[in-house]
């Protein structure tokens, strides 16, 4: 048996680098945080790349400002020397009588092993953790996962395994449907994920040695401890984004990567971020609208990508959810709404409601309709056929809605259905969901990843207009992404376009607007930075560009796209509006 160093810190019993045997024989490595009484204790286990001795404030310096400036309280009550990338802090759960359990997936950070992110060798192995952590002498045999992005995104996968000692779920901002959710939006392939692995995953794999990080944690090699030379450390990982440009359609690799979720039965807590487009909010919502648990909540918050599940809101909410599951405590869960909103108002202002279900029963689903007459969205549907060519590398075509009477709250998925024709065999249609002020100032948001996000934004490439009969809702268009079907030059296409779920309370006097575009989104106040960074130019969707020369080239998407409206042609956008209770 390999032994392992154990010390009690800071009031903590911590287990460091302790094996875990997978069914291959390969070992991977944990570190445990738990009560230093004997005991059994419930357990909050993670499994990821990131590299557990890699203390948060070095391998994220901006996100760290971000909570110690902008947030400060939710570093009070902790000497955050064990904090984590997008993971919980041992210090505020283990003295509540947690064990937290921190695994380093296979070949990052401390673990061996050929990195393959999400593959179906990581689901396995994630499986084998969760059981050694509910068999040890410490363990109540309940385990519990919880974390942020990757952290929730493979508790999908991992759920539908179904691993007996698995009680309950926290999937906090954690993309579902790895196809539709991240690499390929509306067809059109994403350069995050490409960006997201070459800039922070492969700094965490494991071998890099001394060539790596040295721990603040603890003072030892985070990517160690042996030192891989550049060609061993090539052969022993994927090349992700070749692998992602390789998979144009939803086919075998992607299915390999999606829960079922059929499977999934444990009690689940879906918390999600309205400003997340481009990466997690419909993977939050879908799982919790289609996962079989009879047990399942659904939060939606605003601000930062990770800042929720930092602060007091967040940590009160995820304790409240493990203590009624993992120890039997009457912590009020059992009165906790199914689904609780924080309605989103300009300037950063959020008002929490409790609701019973999503989408919301009382939604009244309204249609604008696109009139080229005077570009507006109206409620009724225009007469005479119109069209209007737009280049597709420009800003395209905006359509707004007269000013709102009164205070209107839109709030659920939403939906569009374009005609088009393009000059090529294909095209990308962008669609971004707009509010402005009456002075027709545009207003942006805090997004989870860009500071200046639009209410909603939406993509399909019409080559992939195909859609799945069985999945497709009249509010949320579902696509079958498993064949190519080229356009005519010229010939009129019926499209029905997914915009991503999104809430938005619009004061009176303000207008809602829909731009009809050929390339990404860029909010009207960017200036475009005199030393730019490789893939973190925030123009106003943040790191998720869709502008890969191999997947757009100009000759196809460059052209003119021609946009048709009219009695017979009803292009029209449909919203989510909520009236009061």
């Amino acid at each position: 048996m390999e032994t392992f160093k154990s010390e009690v810190r800071d009031g903590m019993r911590i287990d460091w680098d302790v094996p875990i045997k997978m069914d291959d024989g390969l070992i991977l490595r944990c570190d445990v945080y738990r009560p230093d009484a004997k005991g059994e204790y419930p357990i909050i286990l993670s499994y990821g790349p990131y590299a557990k001795w890699l203390h948060l404030q070095d391998g994220y310096p901006a996100q760290w400002k971000v909570l110690s400036e902008k947030h400060p309280l939710t570093l009070s009550g902790s000497s955050n020397k064990y904090q984590n990338w997008e993971l919980v802090d041992p210090e505020k759960w283990v003295p509540e009588g947690y064990a937290v359990v921190r695994v380093d997936s296979r070949g990052a950070g401390r673990s061996p092993g050929f990195m393959e992110v999400w593959s179906p060798r990581e689901t396995r192995d994630f499986y084998d953790c969760i059981e050694w952590a509910g068999k040890q002498p410490w363990s109540s045999g309940k385990v519990g996962l919880n974390g942020i992005s990757y952290y929730g995104m493979n508790q999908w996968h991992v759920a539908t395994l179904q691993p007996p000692h698995l009680a309950a779920m926290c999937v906090w901002e954690g993309a579902a449907d790895l196809y539709r959710d991240f690499a390929y939006h509306g067809g059109i392939y994403s350069q995050f994920g490409n960006t997201w692995y070459t800039d922070t995953v492969l700094l965490r794999q494991h071998g890099r040695g001394a060539r790596g990080d040295r721990s603040r944690i603890n003072g030892e090699w985070v990517e160690g401890p042996e030192t891989l030379t550049p060609e061993e450390l090539g052969a022993n990982r994927c090349d992700f984004g070749k692998d992602m440009l390789d998979h144009p359609l939803l086919d075998g690799y992607w299915k390999a990567r999606m829960p079922d979720y059929s499977r999934i039965r444990v009690p689940l807590l879906s918390a999600g971020n309205w400003g997340g487009v481009g990466l997690h909010p419909r993977g939050n919502i879908e799982g919790f609208v289609n996962t079989a648990s009879g047990q399942k909540w659904l939060e939606m918050h605003g601000l930062d990508h990770f800042t929720h599940f930092y602060t007091d809101y967040g940590v009160a909410l995820q304790k409240k959810f493990f203590g009624h599951f993992l120890k039997g405590e009457k912590t009020g869960w059992d009165k906790q709404p199914k689904v609780q909103l924080q309605v989103r108002h300009p300037g950063e202002r959020f008002v929490q409601r409790a609701e019973k279900e999503w989408p919301l029963a009382r939604t009244k689903w309204t249609k604008f309709h696109l009139d080229l007459a005077g570009f507006s969205l109206s409620p009724k549907r225009p007469g005479g056929r119109a069209k209007a060519a737009y280049e597709a590398l420009g800003d395209g075509l905006t359509f707004l809605t007269p000013p709102f009477a009164k205070e209107t709250e839109i709030t659920g998925p939403v939906a569009a259905k374009l005609f088009i024709s393009s000059e090529t065999g294909d095209a990308d249609i962008f669609l971004v969901l707009r509010l402005f002020a009456p002075d027709l100032r545009e207003i942006t948001f805090q997004g989870s990843n860009d500071a200046h996000t639009p209410v909603g934004l939406g993509w399909l490439r019409a080559s992939r207009r195909k859609l799945d009969k069985k999945l497709s809702l009249p509010y949320r268009p579902c696509h079958t992404h498993d064949e190519t079907q080229p356009l005519k030059p010229g010939q009129v296409y019926e499209l029905d376009v997914e915009i991503w779920p999104t809430c938005i309370a619009v004061p009176a006097g303000y207008r809602i607007g829909l731009s009809v575009r050929g390339r990404d989104y860029v909010w009207p106040g960017f200036e475009h930075p005199a030393k730019p960074v490789s893939g973190r130019i925030y123009s106003g969707v943040g790191p998720f560009r869709h502008d890969h020369r191999k997947d757009r080239p100009v000759e196809v998407f460059g052209r003119k796209v021609t946009l048709y409206t009219g009695a017979d042609r009803p292009s029209h956008l449909l919203l989510p509006v909520i009236p009061e209770k």
